[in-house]
């Protein structure tokens, strides 16, 4: 049996191509919830801080992710923000309480 994973990713964008980070997140949200194992893909923006955004992903199991990891789409959107983002720290992780 898998074990579903969580994922909570945080994007930062470089001042002046916030924008842009925020165009190419949200075009990776419709593609990314098609493909299969992912049980939930939510984008967020910080109300105060507009150039930092939030992906709350849950998948049916890491290898499920990984395979997001790989999709054209996702390497889409790290072209599109190249040179655009401060940093991305992504974060694996697993549900203590059940």
């Amino acid at each position: 049996m898998s074990i579903p994973l969580t994922i909570v990713a945080v994007i930062r964008a470089l001042p002046g191509y916030e924008h842009d980070v925020e165009q190419a997140l949200t075009d990776l949200v419709a593609p990314t919830l098609a493909e299969p194992g992912c049980l939930q893909y939510d984008l967020h923006q910080d109300l105060e801080l507009p150039g930092v955004f939030l992906f709350y992903e849950n998948w049916a199991s890491k290898e499920a992710w990984l395979m997001h990891m790989a999709s054209d789409h996702l390497s889409g959107m790290k072209a599109a923000t190249q040179g655009k983002t401060a940093d991305t720290v992504i974060h694996q992780m697993e549900k203590m309480s059940r």
